[in-house]
């Protein structure tokens, strides 16, 4: 859908393209600590094309750039359009200022920029009766800046004991299953894992999305141990895993008829054979034709 811009905007964006306007608007309105922190001198515009398409009626996309004594950062200018308050206005500069570190990301910087959000308000009722502090949208702003001011709860299982994982309820058999499935040989945690299965019984569905992930992600998994285990353990999953079994050995037989035609098409290129035959009469990718040819060579080195 195409905007066009209101004459509020219009207004504001003749004059705030120039830098040196916007540079003397910041160095009056900005708070001293902030102002510590800007080389006005090096302020400068960039595209403030990143800014969402359902945001764009409510501000003015201009962002501009400084330095500060810590490295490049952004100052973030936003004016509010509307003659009537938002009373989730902080929340929305608060939008803006994380898609603004985003791009400052996607740029190649390795660090979050500092982004100082600042809303310039000229709206018929006066003065602006909302808070401008973004916590205070919340129902409980204390619960929120208990949370948002401190660090995120982090859940790594690499680090805690199997003892304690194994009291974990239901969602013992997930954790179990995702801190081992790196390690060299996933079967000696076969044990374990089908402890866990009889002890909280996971549903049918859970049953084969294990399966599959451990037959796809698990090192050296012996998959006909493991489900000869399980059937003789947790019989409720009986029919399910003979299923899953028979599933695991039809693919076993279609990776083994793969080796085959691999092996068939690696002696067919050693005596030479044109390369498009062989893709014929073996089936095998001209892709997988150019490792093979490779592994050739390399061996023949």
């Amino acid at each position: 859908m195409t905007t066009f811009p209101t004459p509020h905007d219009s207004f504001f964006r003749k004059f705030f393209s120039d830098a040196s306007v916007a540079a003397d608007f910041l160095q009056i309105h900005l708070p001293p600590a902030l102002q510590a922190k800007c080389d006005f001198s090096t302020l400068a515009i960039t595209s403030g094309s990143f800014v969402e398409a359902d945001m764009r009626n409510q501000f003015s996309d201009i962002l501009y750039s400084m330095k500060t004594p810590s490295g490049p950062g952004y100052v973030y200018c936003l004016i509010e359009h509307q003659s009537s308050p938002d009373e989730i206005m902080a929340f929305r500069l608060l939008r803006y200022s994380i898609a603004a570190m985003h791009r400052h990301l996607k740029q190649g910087h390795k660090r979050l920029p500092l982004i100082v959000p600042v809303l310039f308000y000229h709206g018929k009722q006066s003065p602006y009766p909302y808070s401008m502090r973004w916590l205070d949208c919340f129902e409980n702003p204390a619960a929120a800046q208990t949370l948002y001011t401190q660090a995120f709860p982090l859940v790594d299982i690499t680090v805690i004991p199997d003892d304690e994982i194994k009291t974990h309820r239901k969602v013992a058999l997930l954790e179990y299953v995702q801190k081992h499935i790196h390690e060299k040989d996933i079967n000696i945690h076969l044990p374990n894992i089908t402890e866990l299965m009889g002890k909280f019984k996971p549903s049918k569905e859970e049953v084969q999305s294990l399966m599959h992930y451990l037959t796809q992600e698990g090192n050296a998994l012996d998959s006909k141990k493991f489900i000869h285990n399980l059937i003789e353990n947790t019989p409720r999953y009986r029919e399910d895993l003979m299923t899953i079994a028979e599933y695991l050995k039809q693919e076993g037989r279609q990776e083994g008829g793969s080796k085959r035609e691999k092996e068939i098409a690696r002696n067919l290129l050693s005596i030479g054979l044109d390369r498009a035959a062989i893709v014929r009469a073996t089936g095998v990718s001209s892709s997988d034709l150019d490792i093979l040819a490779g592994q050739s060579a390399k061996n023949n080195d």
